[in-house]
């Protein structure tokens, strides 16, 4: 199934499938606990629309390339233009809530880091950005106090909050929009708590933002 944004009850949104905007170690706990600095602005990068896939459906994960990590994150579908904007008008542009993996090729990553290349080989691929159905913002409610979870198998593995996010939702959509445009149906995810770790081909996964939207899907097997 080829993906194209949806509403949480299945029907489809008016709007064209964009880029994804990611933001890396937006939770300080996440940045420790991959030894990583705990950085003083947003550190953006961008998967292209052939990372996406529908979260409800059984997805892929790349093989003979190493581990590859699950990264769980409340994303934000933008519906309107977002350039030099400030959180008001980037409150305005909010058409949907929903979450996201961040499928990450951690060898992979590693080593472009040890030779201080960019990261897309290890975040970009085909496939990397399983992404939910959307709620509508009034459904979603407060921003800053959603619960994101993640079981692997029937086993808790991330458990957090985006009220201990660096940067805000608000304030990172504004912060992204003054260096590059976020056009409708772009799609930014805002970065993942501690607790990320190895998915395999045939674990069963449940995606959550607690109270609000619940996804149960798998790896394939190859």
């Amino acid at each position: 199934m080829s993906y194209q944004h949806r509403n949480a009850d299945a029907s489809l949104i008016e709007l064209p499938t964009g880029k994804v905007v990611c933001v890396g170690r937006n939770y300080a706990d996440h940045a420790k606990e991959l030894n990583n600095p705990v950085p003083t602005e947003p550190i953006l990068f961008i998967k292209p629309v052939t990372s996406l896939v529908p979260l409800e459906e059984p997805f892929d994960i790349p093989a003979g390339l190493g581990a590859v990590h699950f990264e769980t994150e409340l994303a934000v579908l933008i519906g309107e233009t977002l350039t030099q904007a400030d959180e008001q008008r980037a409150q305005r542009a909010i058409a949907g809530i929903g979450v996201g993996l961040d499928l990450t090729l951690r060898e992979v990553q590693d080593q472009l880091k040890q030779k201080g290349h960019p990261w897309e080989k290890s975040k970009a691929f085909d496939g990397a950005c399983p992404l939910s159905a959307f709620l509508s913002p009034a459904t979603a409610g407060d921003l800053t106090d959603v619960q994101i979870r993640l079981s692997v198998n029937g086993e808790v593995r991330q458990d957090g909050n985006s009220a201990r996010m660096l940067t805000p939702v608000l304030k990172l959509l504004s912060y992204i929009s003054q260096w590059f445009t976020l056009l409708p149906g772009d799609v930014v995810l805002t970065g993942t708590p501690a607790g990320v770790g190895p998915v395999r081909p045939g674990d069963e996964l449940r995606v959550e933002l607690v109270d609000l939207l619940r996804v149960d899907t798998r790896v394939n097997n190859r």
